[in-house]
Parts: structure tokens; C-alpha cells; sequence
């Protein structure tokens, strides 16, 4: 009887722990100690996203104004040539836009590397992983699930390795939630989420690309 207790009590004490996935600390915990390069990513995000409706007329595009106002001399008023002049009201604009600027700005690939590891590394306590993130139905019942199993009620990034049609059908409606593919991540959208979901496989791809060895950075 007291072998049989015994081997009870050992094979009760036995308890398997999930596996958990410890983040790489050369991307996501490196020193931050450039906030002007990841505010410059930031900005270059946001500009080179920005389109450019924007038209105005200068004098010579405004309709009319062909007849001087008055003659040239004798009148005791300042000479004008034309109603059309910059400083007369429905006058053209000067230096005004055109639609042919180009608002987009560059950084190197080192530099972006370099912001979006001191971006992860600024958000590493808002960071979960999860095994994987599966809706081969594209039913948003997915991404409700994944928010109330973990407690998610604010702005949440899911990073994904591939953002497929499922993928976006199961988020792409669901208030506050934006699904990333694991490559294209961005400064943008890491540091205007208040919780980062990543799965375990795009951790690896994550590693892969940003880490210094991976990236090729020096």
C-alpha cells in the first residue's frame, strides 16, 4: 500500500506548464537612446501616406482681370494692371499649392530597422503572444474570442505572419482592432496601440528581420 501511495503522490505533483516564449532582447529590448529617430519614422509613416488634393489658382489661372481697373496715371489712385493681382480679393494665390508637391520623407533601412526595435522595446509590457491566431472562416467570432479570453478593451494591434483574406475579414470591422502583417510592421501603428498581440511564429519572423545578425544593421 505504501508503494501504491507513493507513485499516486508522484504522478499527481507532475504538472506540464504551457510553453511560453521568451522575446528576443536584441529587438525587443534594446536601448532606447534615439527619440528623434523613431519621431522621424513616425512622421515619415504619416507623410508618406499623405495625398495631396490641395489646388489653388495663381494670377495667371484666374478667370478675368484682362481690362486694367483704370488709367495708368491722372486718377490719383495707385497704378494696377490687373483686378486679378494677389493682394485684390478673388485675386490668384501666391506660392499656394499646386497637387505636384511631394510630402514624402526617407530613412534609411538601418534607420528604420533601428526605430522599430526602439519602438517594440517602448511597448515590450504591452506586448502578449499566443500560440497562433486561426479564423480559416474569416468569422469575427475569432477576434472577439481572442479579445475577451485576454481582457482587451482598448487599442489592440494583432501581428500576424500572414495577413490573408480570412485574416482581414475576421478584424477588418471590429472597432480598435488592426491586423498587421508581421513584415510590414511600423512605428505608427506600435506606438498608437495600447496592447501588442503577437503570435509565436511571427515572433520568429520579427527576430529574423530586425535583429542586427538577421538585418545585416552593422
Amino acid at each position: 500500500m505504501a508503494d501504491v501511495k507513493k507513485t499516486t503522490t508522484a504522478t499527481a505533483t507532475k504538472v506540464t506548464k504551457p510553453a511560453t516564449v521568451t522575446l528576443p532582447k536584441e529587438v525587443f529590448a534594446v536601448e532606447v537612446n534615439n527619440h528623434d529617430l523613431v519621431k522621424r519614422a513616425y512622421e515619415a509613416y504619416l507623410a508618406n501616406g499623405r495625398t495631396n488634393h490641395a489646388v489653388t489658382k495663381t494670377r495667371g489661372l484666374v478667370r478675368g482681370g484682362g481690362k486694367k481697373p483704370w488709367q495708368q496715371k491722372g486718377t490719383g489712385r495707385a497704378r494696377v494692371g490687373s483686378s486679378r493681382n494677389p493682394i485684390w480679393r478673388g485675386g490668384g494665390i501666391v506660392f499656394g499649392p499646386t497637387g505636384h508637391e511631394n510630402y514624402s520623407k526617407s530613412l534609411s533601412t538601418a534607420q528604420k530597422r533601428q526605430a522599430l526595435r526602439q519602438a517594440l522595446t517602448l511597448k515590450s509590457n504591452k506586448i502578449l503572444v499566443i500560440p497562433t491566431f486561426e479564423c480559416k472562416e474569416g468569422k469575427v467570432k475569432s477576434t472577439l474570442d481572442l479579445l475577451e479570453k485576454h481582457k482587451l478593451n482598448r487599442k489592440v494591434l494583432l501581428v500576424v505572419s500572414l495577413k490573408d483574406a480570412m485574416v482581414d475579414r475576421a478584424t477588418r470591422n471590429v472597432p480598435n482592432v488592426k491586423a498587421v502583417q508581421a513584415m510590414y510592421l511600423n512605428v505608427f501603428d506600435i506606438l498608437n496601440a495600447d496592447h501588442i498581440v503577437i503570435s509565436k511564429k511571427s515572433v520568429e519572423i520579427i527576430k529574423n528581420w530586425l535583429s542586427v545578425e538577421g538585418g545585416k544593421d552593422a
